[in-house]
């Protein structure tokens, strides 16, 4: 078969870094994996930082090897985690490594940003769901230390933006990414200028704000030519990673949720309009930015965070498992013999997650997990059970009941983990794709660049060229008394 277009997804996250390569004939799609490269937190002293040098050197390598092996391409777009950013200064310099989402410097700057804007006033301006390194509070933490870099920062460039203007010489904040911050209306889908000058932040190293699709402009001279790869276009895919995955979902039935599934779970539904109400914020949802003009009306949950973190520690103390062998031995230990809050603060940033989860059961009364199946299976359970806590919640909140789960992205492979959620939620699960972020990169540059047409018919795409795993619910009943434990801990 040959095809048409050919588009390059940057797709970063906490863990690891790809360069995919998306072929489009306009009816189906394939991917290939061009580059992986490891990604992670740098510390130095007591500060966590992204090492975006060595990412940006990793994407030019990718280009180089596009160039070698595929020829001329279509379109570049990167897409990240939120919330974090870069700050440049004068004649663009970079203001040194952006901060980790994870680093402690914004420890107590929530209640410090309530005392000075009331928290209800916040998510009335903003309808984005409170946690700590919100871009806000960031930047709050950097203003309460008399930072010298908000002196001198000129500009502020998201993730996803730094590396779209290194790869172009052009400075924009794209909606999805930037709606991650706690700094836009989610109504008039700007930048809520009220709020930043309440906090007497710095407005004016915000930057024009850009939707999902907009060709920003070629690839710069220079990199064609230390690369060997065509001057492509540079397409802003939804550059926030979730909006991306979200694009992906080959939804066909009028009433449905997703969860993308990975180092954070992110259970929510598709809207046109958002959900600013006291009783949004009482649930502590957000509303951030989507393609084609919809919000993502969602909630964050730890994801699988938690048994990516035990396997590090495992693999620290001499012991590698792949993730297979740790849901095999979670199949065979003993179900709900102990359960976890998620989203207890002290599983943000363990120096052990395994003693961590050993110690919230300890501190709530519960066995404590004696081995490592125990201890997987404790935080997959859990997870399934927060899940369905969320799910009712949400319906509550939109008033409609949804027919069936979509989980996509790297989560989705995780069959244990799916399963759980069936039972948990009584509801089916459809399972895939599991680069639905690479995928939903590559269709909004695909949008961008006119070879689609609407969001319908990217979704359409999805479905012609990837298959999907459906889990239907086995034991729901016997979940209704360990959910019944689980909201116990949530209180």
């Amino acid at each position: 078969m040959a095809f048409a277009k050919q588009f390059l997804a940057f797709d970063l996250g906490a863990e690891s870094g790809r360069g995919i390569l998306g072929r489009l004939d306009g009816s189906r799609l394939s991917l290939e994996v061009v580059h992986r490269f490891p990604n992670g937190a740098v510390r130095t002293l007591d500060t966590l930082h992204w090492d975006v040098l060595r990412l940006y050197s990793e994407m030019l390598q990718t280009l180089r090897l596009c160039a070698a092996k595929h020829g001329t391409l279509d379109g570049v777009g990167v897409d990240t985690w939120g919330v974090d950013f870069a700050l440049l200064g004068r004649g663009g310099v970079l203001l040194g490594n952006p901060r980790h989402y994870r680093d402690p410097h914004t420890e107590g700057t929530m209640e410090q940003a309530f005392a000075r804007v009331p928290r209800a006033e916040i998510f009335r301006q903003t309808g984005i769901q409170f946690m700590r390194f919100n871009t806000l509070f960031q930047l709050l933490a950097l203003q309460r230390d008399r930072s010298p870099l908000l002196d001198m920062a000129e500009t502020l460039l998201f993730m996803p933006d730094l590396f779209h203007y290194w790869f172009t010489g052009i400075k924009v904040n794209e909606y999805s990414d930037a709606s991650t911050s706690q700094m836009i209306d989610p109504n008039s889908r700007q930048w809520a200028y009220s709020l930043i000058d309440a906090f007497g932040l710095p407005s004016q190293i915000l930057g024009t704000l850009i939707q999902p699709g907009t060709v920003l402009g070629p690839l710069r001279p220079a990199i064609v030519q230390e690369t060997g790869i065509n001057a492509a276009s540079v397409i802003a895919p939804a550059s926030h990673d979730t909006a991306s995955a979200i694009v992906a979902v080959p939804a066909c039935t009028p009433s449905w949720v997703y969860i993308s599934s990975g180092t954070w779970s992110l259970l929510g539904v598709e809207r046109k309009q958002p959900l600013v109400g006291a009783a949004a914020l009482e649930a502590n949802f957000t509303n951030e930015g989507g393609a084609d003009g919809t919000i993502r009306f969602l909630k964050n949950i730890m994801g699988l965070w938690l048994v990516q973190e035990c396997r590090r520690a495992w693999e620290r103390a001499g012991t590698i498992y792949t993730y297979d062998e740790l849901i095999r031995q979670a199949e065979t230990a003993t179900p709900f013999a102990s359960l976890v809050n998620p989203d207890d603060p002290s599983f943000l940033l363990p120096a052990n997650m395994p003693t961590a989860l050993a110690d919230f059961c300890r501190k709530t009364e519960q066995p404590i997990p004696a081995s490592v199946g125990a201890t997987v299976r404790c935080a997959l359970e859990s997870l399934a059970l927060c899940y369905r806590w969320v799910l009712e919640r949400l319906e509550a909140l939109t008033g409609e009941r949804a027919e069936v789960i979509h989980i996509v992205g790297g989560g989705s492979q995780n069959t244990l983990l799916n399963q759980f959620t069936a039972d948990a939620c009584n509801r089916p699960v459809l399972a895939g794709p599991v680069e639905a972020t690479a995928l939903g990169n590559v269709l909004v540059q695909a949008l961008g660049a006119g070879v689609l047409g609407s969001l319908a018919d990217a979704r359409e795409v999805v479905r012609r060229s990837f298959e999907v795993r459906t889990f239907t619910p086995q034991k729901p009943d016997a979940w209704q008394a360990p959910y019944e434990r689980f909201r116990k801990l949530l209180i």
